[in-house]
């Protein structure tokens, strides 16, 4: 009977899919305004960039799912954001989620269907929830990566400030002044961080921007709080060039502490998952050593 009542299910709601797919939806304004909104923005984007090993029918699918959720009006701009800082495009970020997502769910029934073929009695309730469960976690497997990605990038931004900090203070020693001094030390550097600085100073210098509103808009686009205090306080000092040095040497000293501290932390944290380890390394010798007395004991 539960067989019977699971495929009916799945039968009736592929076919309500299938009929709400083919009648023809009317367009609010709402979705034709955000859809407009987002045709604009993304002229301002870079264009999408196929991904090396990536088929067609993600590609399609990423643009599809894309442009769904810009009809829908959500703009996801912090994720956005972290995609733009580990250099992915949104449209592939999408499409990785919903195809491990599919092949989560389709993973368990085959794992089933194997099972059945090798003479294994399983219940369908299993496949049915473990698919579910496996797709679920599928589709949460990319967050996390990127998540993972995104601190570690943060991190090495501020690494690299640090440098480029200490870097502009030594030009405006030299005699530059403040936009020559960030052009050049911006130069010296060949990592992504200094390349990111760069190309929004250079972009800044076109549109006519301050080299001080570029790095703001920069720490707002890769959310690092450090960029967006440094533009603030330009903006304030920039005209006086004793007191730039002075503020940027006592920013690159506070970075180099803080990330000490972090590195620390860090330190403490795997010395402490260490000593549980060698703990229950421990415990379970010692289990081993008085499991034979224990067992003649009580007369096992």
């Amino acid at each position: 009977m539960t067989p019977s009542l699971i495929v009916g299910a799945v039968v009736g709601l592929g076919l309500f899919l299938v009929g709400f797919a083919l009648i023809p939806q009317r367009a609010s304004l709402a979705r034709r305004l955000a859809a407009f909104d987002e045709a604009r923005s993304a002229a301002a984007r870079p264009a999408y960039r196929s991904v090396a090993g990536e088929s067609e029918v993600s590609r399609r699918l990423g643009k599809a799912l894309a442009k769904f959720c810009a009809e829908q009006g959500w703009e996801f701009r912090s994720l956005r954001s972290n995609l733009s800082l580990i250099d992915k495009s949104f449209e592939n970020y999408l499409a990785t989620k919903i195809l491990l997502a599919v092949f989560g769910v389709i993973f368990a029934p085959i794992l089933f269907v194997l099972a059945s073929v090798a003479g294994f009695t399983i219940p369908i309730v299993f496949p049915v929830w473990g698919g579910l469960v496996m797709g679920f976690i599928f589709f949460i497997l990319p967050d996390l990566e990127l998540r993972q990605k995104v601190g570690r990038r943060r991190r090495d931004f501020r690494h690299a400030m640090g440098a480029f900090l200490d870097l502009v203070a030594m030009n405006l020693s030299g005699g530059r002044g403040v936009p020559e001094a960030l052009m050049a030390a911006s130069e010296i550097g060949s990592g992504w961080a200094m390349w990111r600085i760069r190309d929004a100073l250079v972009n800044a210098r076109i549109t006519g921007q301050t080299p001080w509103q570029a790095l703001g808009a920069l720490g707002d686009e890769v959310k690092v709080d450090e960029l967006r205090d440094l533009a603030a306080a330009l903006s304030l000092v920039a005209e006086d060039g004793a007191k730039v040095r002075e503020s940027l040497s006592t920013r690159a000293a506070s970075l180099r502490r803080r990330e000490l501290a972090d590195l620390q932390g860090e330190a403490g944290e795997r010395s402490q998952s260490m000593l549980v380890a060698q703990m229950l390394l421990c415990a379970a010798f010692l289990i081993f050593l008085i499991y034979p007395a224990v067992k003649v004991m009580l007369g096992f």
